[in-house]
């Protein structure tokens, strides 16, 4: 392929037009824009296939800018090829209310396939794209209807590599041979501290060998638009690896400042922009220009990718009659609608029924819809045994040429990669056929708050099945009883938390993660067993909380979540049998849903005039939202059987009762009581 003058000029375009942006904003990083403009050049216009005009087709190839503060080049990209993105959006770049904020935004920018920023999160989640279309494909091409092959490609930096997440996430590409998965790697050789050669000097390209990859290095990635070329298409050819291509480049390329840390973070100076618009034939007088030719010649580009969506369209039309089953479940999967009666394999409970530990209840729901929402993709970070996240007739998804499944398959084995896991599910949420949940340990979602934050910012549908919730996991010990956990992820916005206390809960919990479109939900599940609630119900738990035991006259309500409701509740019997004293019991299994709930509703459940104890085996912190007195562990854990450490901490009928009883004793001459819920800026947030 031969490249020319209009070339050159769609390139260093894309260069003045993101320095103009980041200089108007006086804030961002101008340096990888200008030395990746080149390479953005050969890969938008001769490689990717996209319509701008829809950017949700659902064979477009995808792009993920994992370092996500060079986002003024994606940016000038999507308006420059014509998606929704203005000149003035680019004059508003990092301003309050715009569609250009200071990294990549899923929700808020048409063409941002995902949120990226926390360097490493986007390589694993195109590594999660990338799956997604290997499994999608599996399931509905067929002979003579490609109808899902796009490519992922992803951008990345040596930050982006020095975080754990990226080893993690490019390990699993390896094993899983993603042939579909082209990396390009700025091989710039600054960080934010200067050269890196005062913290990452490995041999990358043998990193990635090592990993499986297909491995290609472009020594000029400045100036060589053809032996760019050339290494995309060798990527391209390549189907049983993914690719790295090492591009070697120059940041800020043209600034008096290229080649330096000066230029990755900071606004440039007036005088250089000048002098980078002189050296590359704008005038340096004039700011955001665009020749009508660059903007002709991208206009054509997006005409192709248009005409290739029609083309698609036509051949789903034709896909439909000759497959109208799968043709239909496409259809409803684009839709983004669920499998019609789905709700109905829900299990239900009664009171009589035996005790199970949540995770097994868990994983009966899992089973049962296993058949009944195909898009429900799972997997565990090599806790299968343990999380109980498997159906019996899952096939694992893997290369055919291992033997241990293939690419049809919904069960994603991990392995020991929590933060990977959970950025792999964004990717897998982004891309818009599949529904992902993983599991591993609570506790260790931890390692995945990172990717879980995104999952929220990005308003991904993902599950995460957390089990070994508390100190009832027992004899692991503090190591792996989650403590501050569930605070710190009650505490994300646009994250609902799920303890189900019982078979009903679970069920709920599952029932409105499913129907959340927009929003990632942690569920915590026992190891313990636990008994059915007399009146738990989903269609109660599905308001997040509701009244569990009800008594006339009550003179403190106990509310709690998981494993200790039960105990609460035979506490109520210990309080009337031991010492007079009546309680109720609220079980709270989701703050974010109770929240959401009308205020007639949530003091019904939390009314005045009572004095409100809450009782949870892990920190109190928060609770003082819902109670005016707080019995929980705002200290690590211990080993040992699961009945001893409860005891240990006087998480029993008898301790919660003694904390009862002072809770009535200190209120008793406050007057009047108001619930927590009767809050000054209540009706302001």
């Amino acid at each position: 392929m031969s490249y020319g003058e209009l070339d050159n000029l769609c390139i260093n375009t894309i260069r003045v037009l993101s320095a103009d942006a980041v200089a108007n904003a006086n804030s961002g990083h101008p340096g990888a824009p200008m030395g990746m403009a080149p390479v953005s050049h050969v890969l938008f216009n001769r490689f990717m296939r996209f319509n701008p005009k829809n950017p949700d087709w659902i064979n477009r190839d995808r792009f993920v800018l994992s370092n996500g503060h060079g986002c003024m080049l994606q940016y000038s990209l999507l308006h420059l090829f014509g998606y929704d993105l203005s000149l003035d959006d680019l004059k508003h770049f990092r301003q309050v209310g715009s569609k250009t904020p200071g990294h990549p935004e899923a929700a808020d920018t048409p063409g941002i396939e995902v949120t990226t920023g926390p360097l490493g999160q986007g390589f694993a989640n195109a590594v999660g794209l990338a799956i997604a279309q290997a499994h999608t494909a599996a399931i509905y091409n067929k002979p003579g209807y490609d109808l899902v092959d796009n490519y992922t490609y992803m951008f990345f930096g040596d930050g982006c590599l020095m975080e754990g997440i990226a080893s993690e996430a490019a390990s699993t590409a390896g094993h899983l041979q993603l042939g579909n998965l082209i990396g390009i790697y700025d091989d710039n050789h600054i960080s934010i501290d200067g050269n890196t050669n005062c913290a990452f000097t490995e041999d990358v390209l043998k990193r990635f060998e090592s990993y499986g990859w297909h491995c290609i290095h472009v020594t000029d990635g400045d100036n060589d638009l053809s032996a760019i070329d050339a290494a995309i298409a060798e990527a391209k050819t390549v189907k049983d690896k993914p690719t790295i291509i090492k591009l070697t480049t120059t940041i800020g390329y043209g600034s008096k400042l290229q080649g330096t840390h000066e230029v990755h973070g900071s606004p440039l100076k007036a005088d250089d922009i000048k002098s980078i618009k002189e050296k590359f034939g704008f005038d340096p007088e004039k700011k955001f220009d665009v020749p009508s030719a660059v903007y002709e010649h991208y206009g054509e580009t997006a005409a192709k990718g248009a005409a290739a969506e029609e083309e698609w369209n036509q051949l789903f039309a034709k896909y439909q009659k000759e497959y109208p089953e799968e043709g239909k479940d496409l259809a409803r999967r684009l839709a983004g609608k669920l499998p019609e009666g789905w709700e109905k394999a829900l299990p239900t409970y009664k009171s009589t029924d035996p005790a199970i530990a949540s995770r097994k209840l868990s994983e009966t729901i899992l089973q049962k819809l296993y058949p009944i929402i195909p898009e429900l993709v799972g997997g565990s970070a090599d806790l299968t045994g343990s999380n109980l996240t498997r159906a019996k007739e899952a096939v694992d998804f893997q290369p055919p040429s291992t033997g241990l499944g293939d690419w049809s398959g919904r069960y994603i084995r991990y392995g020991v990669r929590e933060h990977g896991m959970a950025a792999i599910m964004n990717g897998l949420a982004a891309y818009g056929t599949i529904i992902p949940y993983g599991g591993t340990f609570l506790n260790f979602v931890s390692y995945a708050a990172g990717a879980l934050r995104l999952s929220a910012l990005s308003h991904h549908r993902v599950i995460y099945v957390s089990t070994h919730d508390s100190i009832g996991l027992g004899e692991d010990g503090p190591t792996h009883q989650p403590i501050e956990t569930l605070a710190h992820f009650r505490a994300l916005p646009n994250c609902m938390v799920w303890r189900p206390a019982d078979g009903n809960e679970t069920s709920a919990a599952y029932y409105i993660a499913l129907i959340s479109k927009h929003t990632p939900s942690v569920i915590a599940l026992s190891r313990q067993n636990l008994p059915q609630l007399e009146n738990s119900t989903i269609e109660r738990a599905i308001k997040g909380g509701y009244v569990a035991v009800e008594s006339e006259g009550a003179q403190v309500t106990l509310i709690s979540t998981g494993s200790e409701v039960g105990i609460c509740i035979d506490a109520v019997k210990y309080l009337k049998e031991k010492h007079n004293v009546v309680a109720r019991v609220v079980s709270l299994p989701c703050w974010e849903v109770f929240d959401a709930q009308p205020k007639e509703y949530k003091l019904s459940v939390l009314p005045d005039g009572i004095p409100i104890l809450s009782v949870e085996v892990m920190t109190t912190l928060g609770w003082e939202k819902y109670s005016h007195e707080q019995f929980g562990l705002n200290r690590f854990g211990a080993s040992g059987p699961y009945k001893d450490v409860y005891a240990k901490f006087e998480f029993t009928p008898e301790g919660i009762s003694k904390r009862a009883i002072a809770t009535i004793e200190f209120w008793k001459e406050v007057t009047p009581i108001r619930s927590p819920i009767n809050r000054a800026f209540a009706q302001l947030i």
